[in-house]
């Protein structure tokens, strides 16, 4: 995908030309795209006067942030402990299974992307699973055929 510098620029405008908004930028950038273009992390890095080494140290430790595109959902299943001990792990092999996506690879339609992530900070709802930012606490094998059939359901929709 081709990324507009006017838009990075915009982008900038918001927080100043300071290496402290690198991050805040990233962000715009992963809403904007649904990932971080190389090209447009080297042009940041240029704007903001940051090491392209620093940057891209930043955008490869956040898990929110990718490199690669993401599917139009999103979905990431939290492994942290409180969810690994609830059964997470099954809960992500059935996404495997149902979607035919491996994790951390978007299927070849474009439709989904899977991910695993370390916590998401919701360990009472455990376990939980997020789609295109959307909490699902609770999460059973039961309610991922559900989950689905909505997801699929709003698809046919639009």
């Amino acid at each position: 995908m081709e990324f507009e510098s006017q838009r990075i620029d915009e982008f900038i405008g918001r927080y100043g030309r300071e290496q402290s908004a690198l991050i805040q930028v990233l962000q715009d950038i992963q809403a904007e795209y649904n990932y971080i273009p190389k090209p447009a992390l080297k042009y940041l890095a240029e704007q903001l006067k940051v090491p392209l080494s620093e940057a891209y140290n930043v955008a490869t430790f956040y898990e929110t942030f990718s490199l690669e595109p993401k599917g139009r959902n999103h979905i990431s299943v939290c492994l942290g402990t409180a969810c690994h001990v609830r059964g997470a792990q099954l809960i992500l092999e059935k996404f495997e299974r149902e979607l035919g996506v491996r994790t951390g690879c978007t299927s070849q339609d474009g439709e989904y992307s899977l991910d695993r992530v370390g916590c998401l900070g919701a360990c009472a709802l455990g376990p939980v699973v997020t789609v295109n930012g959307e909490y699902h606490g609770h999460m059973t094998l039961s309610k991922i055929d559900k989950l689905l059939k909505n997801i699929r359901a709003e698809k046919k929709d639009e």
